[in-house]
């Protein structure tokens, strides 16, 4: 079993922005400890300029690959498109690897969900691999949705929610206004009508 507390602590998370032709983008970035292979099961072209599709979420192309280190992506979700760019470095204690997410993310969802919106589904992933990696079982969508409804899958996204509250803080944004998001993300993943309640 992953103990969610050391899996929340072992991802630094910093927030930024980028210019680009379209203008300003908002960015996150994420350095999980360890991290040898993607989340999710993909199919498609896999190649600079092939089309990926991972299974049940986004799909795009890709931009640049630079096999074993680099990959840059569009990163299409939703009716939306945004971008990363994930790299692998060797450490002392195994493989680190960055993502870099990068969207255009309209001011008023920003103020109103935060950098978690996006965020927690990462820390998500990644503690589903982390999960992979501990004990060689294959994700099951059943158990992996059973979870989420648990006690134990609800701290972990309230835990995720604070530190990209953090982030945010850090980033420059206003106590008050991180917290108010992150509450609101809290409860749009965890189901709860409002999460201002909890510890």
């Amino acid at each position: 079993m992953i103990d969610a507390n050391h899996q929340i602590s072992a991802v630094r998370r910093r927030l930024g922005t980028r210019m680009l032709d379209a203008g300003e983008a908002r960015v996150l970035v994420t350095n999980p400890e360890r991290i040898p292979r993607w989340f999710l099961p993909v199919s498609g072209d896999l190649r600079e300029g092939g089309h990926y599709q991972l299974e049940g979420n986004a799909g795009g192309t890709i931009s640049s690959c630079d096999p074993p280190t680099s990959f840059t992506a569009s990163w299409e979700f939703g009716g939306q498109v945004s971008w990363i760019e994930v790299s692998l470095a060797a450490e002392p204690a195994g493989t680190r690897v960055e993502l870099v997410h990068i969207s255009h993310v309209d001011d008023d969802m920003w103020e109103q969900f935060g950098p978690g919106a996006a965020g927690i589904g990462w820390d998500m992933g990644l503690m589903g691999l982390a999960e992979h990696l501990t004990t060689g079982a294959t994700a099951d969508p059943a158990e992996a949705e059973s979870w989420m409804a648990s006690e134990e899958g609800r701290r972990f996204v309230e835990l995720s929610s604070d530190r990209w509250r953090q982030a945010s803080v850090d980033f420059g944004t206003d106590e008050e206004a991180a917290r108010a998001a992150a509450e609101r993300t809290t409860a749009a993943y965890t189901g709860a009508e409002e999460a201002g309640g909890r510890g």
